[in-house]
């Protein structure tokens, strides 16, 4: 495709200050989103959506060049909220930290999310132009086909979509957590002889859309390693005479003793056995790294140019030494400083590669970045241990790793996603990459106070039921694992890795005898780590998804989707912001007015209300409801 067009203007004033206003509003949101559920969503397709339809507002000439660039900054924010929260929150859960710091969680944030755009730079030909064939990079294309619509027509629509979405996430928010009128949570126990039986479903259009956008595979997959920790482990390990007057205070208590660790030997299964995966890939990439030509700056068109080199070795050289600072600071050691930093150049570079690689195939979504941080966790834990490193030292050099890596690896992901697109539409991909810095740039600065605010003003805090912050909390108990107090359930934690391995085999058997549906192993160890009420939203949402698709099983997944795609990103962005909107207000002392109704009113409003939101996704995402995008 590679739209040759003039981008001598496709970056100025106002794509970068739309760009970045987008990039602090969509990692606002995946922030919460990712503290809630344990996974983010991707903010290009919205971001394009938008950002088309602003630049047609403010500008005669709309240009597809300039949308793209406010969909690289934008993106930026949502990667790099994934690689913070997936891991800093783990310095609250052990209790190095009190509360966030500020200046060495955005420090950290800058570094890893500049290194993973650097890293990845040198790797742009090898992965977007000369794989072609094997790396297709579904959602780069996708978001390529909205923003060539868009130029075509004038038609709003799509924007609208994304609108309504968020005033009906962000309305069903404040009537849940600020007047009482829903409950966030509808769940129930029992105890029969000594076992505890337990179900429930949390009440959440934001995960309802998750659950849409994953589809029904992963949707299901979630809900198996929901059933698993829940439905099969509490009622097995028993302890149900112990809680007789409070079932569900039991359910709970079993699960965060016991239950939850199977989640965790899984997903080490699943992190070791994602990397292992794409090997032969990754090999062969780099091959054709050493191998290809460079050509000379001089011979380049400024749709082939990149970031010049020298610019990248200074700030790659910078970005190195903040690092060295950071884990000087944190530890006061020179010795694990040096060594803790020469450890994450190394798994930062083959990472960043990783996700690169993996983008490509399955799209950013989709790529597995828990488990590489699983694996980075587990090299340098175990590593650091061997050398006879102890104590909180130990602990937080891991996990300073562990964050600069995942930053990496997220933010290369998505630039790898993002100048796909690029590529696909004429763009400079040195324009995108300075958006692209520029993105992590400022959305770095809102991470650390997005995560206090939440902290201090959501009941139980970070690490408590409604922000369980799942991959943060297993970072921090691999942490204590290797050099805390080693109270870790190792009996549950093997078990879950038996599970994992047993899984991995029934897909393996399933990919053999080309199955549609197949058995990925992280959803389902996510699925047995998160309180099982989420995995129940989200599992409609798939199911939404899926009678859509059924519906009309002759078009293109992508394009029958794309309205309740944008919808879904509405209700998650409208719940999540809210959930920002709403700590802040707390934290002035604006707290929640209570209307003192009785519980079973309440209950069946928040059943009147689900079953509303569930009809009118299904409503929004119908084909028969669908206009094409941006008709003229």
């Amino acid at each position: 495709m590679n739209n040759i067009t003039n981008n001598a203007n496709e970056l100025n004033l106002r794509t970068i200050l739309i760009g970045l206003t987008l990039s602090v509003i969509m990692g606002a949101a995946n922030v919460y989103l990712g503290l809630k559920a344990g996974m983010t969503v991707s903010a290009s397709i919205p971001a394009a959506v938008l950002g088309m339809l602003v630049i047609r507002i403010i500008s005669k000439k709309p240009s597809i060049l300039e949308a793209n660039q406010i969909q690289t900054a934008a993106s930026a924010g949502e990667s790099l909220a994934a690689g913070i929260i997936f891991t800093m929150p783990a310095l609250i859960i052990i209790g190095v930290w009190n509360e966030f710091d500020m200046v060495l969680t955005t420090v950290i944030a800058f570094t890893g999310g500049l290194l993973g755009i650097l890293f990845m730079i040198p790797m742009r030909k090898v992965f977007i132009v000369s794989n072609v064939e094997n790396l297709k990079y579904p959602e780069g294309i996708a978001c390529t086909s909205v923003l060539e619509a868009g130029q075509e027509s004038s038609d709003s629509k799509d924007a609208i979509s994304i609108v309504q979405g968020s005033l009906i996430g962000g309305i069903f928010k404040v009537f849940i957590s600020f007047f009482g009128l829903f409950k966030g949570t509808i769940e129930g126990a029992f105890s029969s002889g000594n076992r505890i039986f337990f179900f429930g479903g949390d009440i959440s259009p934001a995960l309802l859309a998750v659950g849409y956008i994953v589809r029904l595979n992963v949707s299901i997959l979630i809900f198996i390693g929901g059933f698993i920790g829940w439905l099969i482990g509490i009622p097995l390990l028993g302890n149900g005479l112990e809680y007789l007057d409070n079932p569900l205070e039991g359910a709970y208590n079993i699960w965060s003793s016991s239950v939850r660790y199977l989640g965790v030997g899984a997903m080490v299964i699943g992190g070791i056995a994602s990397i292992f995966k794409v090997r032969h890939g990754l090999i062969e990439a780099i091959k054709v790294l050493k191998e290809k030509n460079k050509k000379s700056s001089l011979d380049e068109l400024s749709t082939e140019k990149d970031i010049p080199s020298n610019l990248i070795n200074g700030l790659s050289i910078l970005a190195i030494f903040l690092v060295g600072s950071v884990y000087y600071y944190l530890t006061g050691s020179f010795s694990i400083s040096f060594l803790t930093t020469a450890i994450m150049i190394l798994m930062a570079f083959f990472f960043t590669a990783v996700a690169s690689y993996i983008v490509g195939l399955v799209g950013n979504s989709n790529s597995p970045v828990s488990g590489m941080t699983i694996t980075a966790v587990l090299f340098t834990g175990g590593l650091l241990y061997i050398l006879g490193f102890e104590g909180v030292n130990g602990m937080i050099a891991t996990l300073g790793v562990a964050a600069i890596v995942c930053c990496a690896a997220c933010t290369a992901g998505d630039v790898c996603n993002d100048l796909k697109t690029g590529y696909m539409v004429g763009a400079s991909p040195y324009r995108q990459q300075i958006m692209q810095i520029l993105g992590v740039a400022i959305a770095s600065l809102i991470m650390a106070p997005i995560l206090q605010l939440l902290h201090e003003n959501t009941p139980g805090g970070i690490g408590g039921r409604e922000l369980s912050a799942p991959q943060a909390g297993l970072f921090a108990e691999l942490a204590k694992g290797f050099f805390g107090d080693g109270q870790l359930p190792w009996n549950m934690v093997l078990i879950g890795s038996l599970i994992g391995i047993i899984i991995l085999y029934m897909d393996s058997f399933l990919e053999r005898n080309n199955y549609s549906f197949r058995l990925h192993l992280m959803p389902i160890a996510v699925g047995m780590y998160l309180p099982f009420g989420l995995s129940t939203p989200i599992l409609i949402g798939g199911i939404i998804s899926h009678l859509i698709l059924k519906k009309n099983p002759r078009k293109n997944s992508d394009t029958v989707l794309h309205k309740g795609l944008l919808f879904s990103s509405g209700l998650i962005a409208g719940e999540s912001l809210m959930g920002v909107v709403l700590a802040l207000l707390s934290s002035i002392g604006i707290a929640r007015i209570t209307l003192d109704l009785n519980n079973s009113t309440v209950v069946f409003l928040t059943s009147l209300g689900a079953i509303l939101t569930i009809i009118l996704l299904y409503k929004k995402a119908n084909i028969k409801h669908q206009e094409p995008l941006f008709k003229s």
